[in-house]
């Protein structure tokens, strides 16, 4: 299994005037971990829109669970990793560390998107072979 990790130092605007993060800023910081994840797989992201003709790789679901507040100041990491493949679809896990202590765990389920022709502007399409090969999932599908 292919597992980013990012280090992230928490800025001031990050945080709420206590100086803890503000929950929508992991969903930031899951974003950029997610693009940090294809990076690793080699597919920057402007990359994989050119190459597979994609709308984007969307957000569908997420949800996080919030086990010990991050301050100003700290330094996390974040490991993330696709947790799951779908025939259009994929999800992925991060769970960010303060040091050992495991602080938030987020999850995302995105859709492999192309532009339509049609009035709805996107659809799901098929995630290529060719992107499951380069995260070793073809088996794990």
């Amino acid at each position: 299994m292919l597992v980013s990790e990012k280090k992230i130092h928490v800025e001031w605007g990050h945080c709420d005037p206590l100086g803890i993060v503000y929950f929508p800023r992991y969903f930031e910081f899951f974003d950029a971990c997610t693009n940090a994840l294809f990076e690793l797989a080699g597919w920057p992201k402007p990359e994989l829109l050119r190459k597979f003709e994609l709308a984007g790789i969307p957000l569908v679901d997420a949800r996080a669970r919030f086990l010990a507040p991050s301050r100003f100041g700290d330094t996390v990491l974040v490991k993330s990793s696709i947790a799951k493949w779908g025939a259009s679809s994929f999800s992925v896990e991060h769970r960010l560390f303060k040091g050992d202590l495991l602080a938030v765990e987020g999850f995302e389920t995105r859709v492999w998107t192309a532009r339509a022709t049609d009035t709805r502007g996107m659809h799901g399409t098929p995630v290529p072979r060719e992107v499951l090969e380069r995260f070793g999932a073809l088996d794990g599908r």
